[in-house]
């Protein structure tokens, strides 16, 4: 054997934590070694390591079961001898020190228990008692789980003794536990409730102690505690099975009843007045409640069913509403309680084909008989569209549980065809009875759903349309619904939406109808559907954005395309494919034949192609090809047009956008082709051919007056411009050295656009590449060095020296006062360059940032040098221009981009780039907060983003926490301010972003708090703006309940409940 001191060397280095890892796992594999060898045993070992195993020391005592642990871990395909387990269980048992362990071994070896029997149960009772902390919690839930498994024998240990070893894990439920602050303890509270869910199941001699026990908290009011309960009944009751369950059936039904829905109450809530597409949002314990019914109709077969059915409350309310019903206005009670009804009869319809055959049979059948209700007298005064027939309205009651009746069928045939042939569920009962009434059904939904003043109720309108789109979205071929009726349910609602554009709400339904119709046909494909979706939606869809066609207001035909576009991958290439015709047709229109009325349709089409259309088409794979004919196309458009009439900038920023969303998806040789074509474009030009551009380049003097860029020039400029930024780092320039003095020279004339372009090179191009040196060959230092050499000129000292003083006023002044002069045009310029070097973290930012410096803090020696170059005193106003501007240029550093230098347009950005100018970040932060509230106001719209990129940069180190708290006191006084409220309602996404990760702050209550005032705040802006935050602000505003700081938590009550009433 091993000589003694060498094991024990082993130990104590495995528990010394100021060893070294590599040392820990040797002497961990010493150890196992011996132990495979047989060189020693387990009991020896345990016994050497007593010492460090019944310590009070908790480091150490962690250190030995760690060591332990790991040397099981490398002993996995060594089986241990039953004597070996039965010393570790007796060890440890006896002792209530490794949890963990006697887990890990119930898991690998259950077969060496089998004999330990009562020994082990009861040891395991006495162990787990009492037990409080949840680490060691989690352990014992799954040591019951493993015993429970081990003894499954109705005479064995865990039957014998089952109500004492439930009472040990019963009286945690249901689980109470907040997250302690201590990051080191990473159990949750699901983690706990799921292991003592799993408890509870693992043995059916739980059955008599688990479910009453679980009925009693079902009936708690607490909501957790009910939701809990829903959970572990549903798992329960499956694992347990159908026989031991059965006597527990009408208790269960009647406590479920009254979590659905009360039916004693009189309560009327508007479930069904819900502006459209917004649905109905169940409540947690409503949707647990529907799981458990779902559940137990799965496996109880009819018993549990019949007794749902045969509930008086239930019956009670399908009489009633087959026996009289009535309009949805003349629904004045029982609202709720009919929406509960519906979604109860849903899931058990979709629960099984057997539940589903009785619910179709015994309640839609007869509903669907009663779907019309008799002509009254108001009824007579209103005709059908097209048509002198009297309108007869529908049994609203029976109308909303016929359609949920027809989900759950949709949903359960989908399930189906998932499984099995599509063909699989076509001989059910339901299918087959809904065979035979699918023809009166449509006609049913169809009949009066365009009344000409609208007079049907808006839940009314959405109920048809519901009904028209699930007949439609039936997996399969020509069954249960035939293509004739398809493609009629097609031709409606198609008319609807090009004929009928000032019925709102009708034609948005309809839209989202065909939408999803398309979806589902891209997820169930079927050829038949397929070409008749494509030839009625598509084509009818694409033929309102025609020149001369459609007479829809163009902005409704272009909300068409787009919502019908994101139907599905199956039908993109058409839709993509004739909207650039369509705009192909327009720009013709436009700049060949000077049509300048199709401008503003122009514009309206590439909004919605660059914003609706190639965001969806990048996600599609093998429609390449697409983006480069739409950007060449652009190109050849402007090369055709001669006599350029084209003005204002709506229609080159739309075309500039959409350019580039086209560029930025090519790949790097269709990039090269594209750079080829627009030099040729540009080349061909009288302004921009190479000998112009060089003469020009070479005789700029910094004094010299620039001519700004107008007509066909300008755009050649930005479109060339918008080229260059969307391209790939790997994209290789044509002539780097022309493309450089290119955007340069009209850099320098005041073109952002090439600006922009230049920053985008600085930040994707190769600091240097020695394999290609040739005359056109310009590497990342040499284009930096004559951008800064062109815009700075002779005052390039005066700039970059190093301190603030920026010159001795008895020097040479013209050229300093000119040179001054001449970055008004400029320094907006420099600031998406020194934007592009920021996003890489590269060297040469601080030259960029010394000159915006230089301007903000040498006011007066810039006075002095005006003064002595005898300038007048209006042009002394330029000093307080340039100022703005260098403050400017620090907001386009600081702030995102949309345009440019983004990951959208492959932009090089370096993981917490903004923390390069963290001290530039902490300046500011003092500044806005002690600059006077109504200064800030006053100039609103340029610092609130800068304040609110600030706040988020700051908040990644702890030292900022008050600095942060100070910044939100600005940011709350914004968001109080009228003028501030009309900023922040163009920034809402990111200032609540950034108000949501603060809702978690750490480091300070107060940061926290204010946060959570701020978004109470914004919950007074309009509700189209903020309702799309809604629910990542709930969200968030979910975990601030359990707040350690009471304020917190009542001001997060106060939001959530803000918020929550936005609906």
């Amino acid at each position: 054997m091993e000589p003694r001191n060498s094991i024990v060397k082993n130990i104590e280095t495995y528990v010394n934590c100021s060893t070294s890892i590599a040392q820990q796992n040797a002497s961990a594999k010493a150890l196992a070694s011996l132990l495979k060898n047989d060189t020693i045993t387990m009991e020896y070992l345990v016994r050497e390591m007593e010492l460090y195993l019944t310590t009070t020391d908790d480091i150490l005592r962690a250190r030995g079961l760690l060591l332990l642990a790991e040397v099981l871990g490398l002993l996995q395909l060594k089986h241990l001898k039953d004597v070996t387990i039965h010393t570790l269980v007796g060890f440890f048992t006896e002792r209530l020190l490794c949890f963990e362990l006697l887990d890990c071994l119930l898991d690998r070896y259950p077969e060496s228990f089998s004999d330990l029997g009562d020994h082990l149960v009861y040891g395991v009772c006495e162990a787990i008692e009492g037990e409080k902390d949840p680490q060691c919690l989690v352990h014992v839930f799954h040591i019951v789980e493993g015993v429970s498994r081990i003894y499954p024998d109705p005479a064995g240990p865990v039957a014998s003794i089952a109500e004492e070893l439930f009472d040990n894990i019963g009286c945690y439920f249901p689980i109470h536990y907040t997250h302690p602050k201590n990051e080191d303890v990473d159990v949750s509270r699901d983690d706990l409730s799921r292991a003592l869910m799993m408890a509870f199941s693992a043995s059916p001699f739980f059955e008599p102690f688990a479910i009453p026990l679980l009925l009693e908290k079902l009936a708690s009011t607490l909501p957790l505690a009910k939701i809990d309960s829903l959970k572990y009944l549903s798992h329960c009751t499956e694992k347990y099975g159908p026989v031991r369950v059965e006597k527990y059936l009408v208790d269960i039904w009647s406590s479920v009843k009254t979590a659905i829905c009360d039916f004693t109450s009189e309560n009327n809530s508007l479930v069904f007045d819900l502006p459209p597409g917004q649905g109905y949002q169940e409540s947690e314990i409503t949707r647990e409640a529907m799981n458990l019914v779902q559940k137990l109709v799965s496996i109880q077969n009819y018993s549990f069913l019949n007794l749902v059915l045969q509930d008086e409350d239930i019956k009670s309310l399908i009489d009633s509403v087959a026996d009289s019903g009535g309009s949805y206005e003349s629904l004045s009670q029982n609202k709720n309680k009919l929406h509960s009804v519906g979604r109860l009869l849903s899931n058990i319809a979709k629960a099984s084909t057997t539940s589903c055959n009785v619910v179709f049979e015994s309640v839609f059948i007869r509903l669907s008989n009663s779907l019309w209700l008799p002509p009254t007298a108001a009824s007579q005064n209103a005709v059908l569209v097209g048509s002198n027939v009297a309108c007869q309205k529908l049994n609203f009651s029976a109308l909303y549980l016929c359609v949920e009746i027809l989900d759950a069928c949709r949903e359960l045939a989908a399930a189906s065809s998932r499984l099995a042939p599509s063909t699989s569920f076509l001989e059910d009962t339901w299918c087959q009875m809904l065979i035979g009434c699918s023809s009166i059904l449509v006609k049913t939904f169809v009949s009066d759903l365009a009344i000409v003043d609208e007079m049907l109720h808006i839940a009314d309108i959405s109920l048809r349309v519901k009904g028209l789109q699930i007949l439609a979205t039936f997996p399969g071929g020509s069954l249960p619904v035939s293509t004739s009726i398809f493609d009629g349910i097609l031709v409606t609602l198609v008319s609807v939406v090009t004929e009928k554009p000032t019925l709102t709400s009708l034609r948005k339904m309809s839209l989202k109808a065909l939408a999803e119709i398309g979806t589902f046909l891209h997820e169930y494909p079927c050829p038949e559907k397929l070409e008749s979706y494509l030839s009625t939606v598509i084509e009818r869809i694409i033929l309102l954005i025609s020149v001369d066609v459609s007479t829809m207001p163009y902005s409704l035909a272009l909300e068409a395309l787009s919502e019908i576009c994101a139907s599905g991958h199956s039908f993109m290439s058409r839709i993509v494919e004739a909207v650039q015709e369509a705009i192909s047709a327009i720009f013709i229109e436009v700049f060949v034949d000077g049509d300048m009325e199709q401008a503003k349709k122009l514009v309206q089409l590439l909004d919605c192609y660059s914003s609706n259309l190639l965001p969806r088409y990048h996600k599609v794979e093998g429609l390449g090809g697409v983006p480069l004919r739409f950007a060449s196309d652009i190109w050849d458009h402007i090369a055709m047009t001669l006599d350029f009439c084209v003005t204002g900038e709506e229609l080159l920023n739309a075309t500039k956008q959409a350019l580039k969303q086209a560029v930025t998806m090519c790949s790097e040789d269709d990039q090269c082709t594209l750079l080829q074509k627009a030099s040729r474009v540009i080349s061909s030009s009288n302004s921009f051919s190479p000998k112009s551009v060089t003469s020009q380049l070479e005789g700029l003097e910094i004094t010299q007056n620039l001519d700004c860029l107008s007509g066909k020039d300008k755009w050649l400029v930005s479109l060339f411009g918008s080229v260059i930024i969307a391209l790939h780092p790997q994209t290789q320039l044509p002539n780097t050295r022309a493309v450089i003095e290119f955007l340069l020279i009209n850099f320098l004339k005041g073109d952002v656009t090439s600006a922009q372009a230049l920053g985008s090179i600085v930040n994707k191009m190769d600091l240097k590449d020695s394999q290609t040196q040739n005359q056109s060959y310009m590497c990342l230092d040499d284009v930096l060095e004559l951008i800064i050499r062109m815009t700075l000129g002779s005052c390039r000292d005066f700039f970059l020296q190093n301190g603030i003083k920026m010159v001795n006023p008895s020097e040479s002044c013209l050229n300093v006062v000119d040179c001054f002069v001449f970055q008004t045009k400029c320094i907006s310029g420099l600031a998406w360059i020194g934007k592009g070097l920021l996003l890489r973290g590269h060297e040469r930012l601080k030259d960029i940032t010394m000159i915006f410096f230089k301007f903000l803090v040498s006011s007066n020696e810039l006075e002095a040098l005006f003064d002595q170059s005898n300038w007048v005193e209006r042009d002394k106003g330029m000093i307080l221009s340039l100022m703005n501007s260098a403050a400017d240029a620090f907001h386009v550093l600081l702030s995102d981009s949309e345009d440019c230098l983004n990951k959208t347009f492959h932009a090089s950005v370096r993981p917490l780039y903004k923390q390069r100018l963290s001290s530039l970040y902490r300046a500011l932060g003092h500044i806005l907060c002690d600059t006077p509230l109504a200064a800030v106001l006053a100039e609103s719209k340029k610092l609130l983003p800068v304040l609110v990129d600030v706040i988020a940069v700051l908040s990644e180190d702890p030292i900022n926490k008050d600095l942060i708290y100070s910044l939100l006191l600005v940011l709350s006084g914004l968001l109080l301010d009228k003028n501030g409220q009309e900023t922040a309602l163009d920034n809402v996404r990111v200032i609540i972003n950034c108000l949501t990760k603060l809702l978690s702050y750490p480091h300070k209550m107060l940061v926290r708090e204010t946060a959570v005032q701020c978004l109470v705040a914004m919950s007074a802006m309009p509700h189209t703006r903020i309702y799309p935050m809604r629910t990542q602000v709930l969200g968030a505003l979910s975990k601030v309940l359990d707040d350690p700081k009471r304020s917190v938590r009542v001001e997060a009550v106060r939001c959530r409940q803000a918020w929550a009433s936005k609906v």
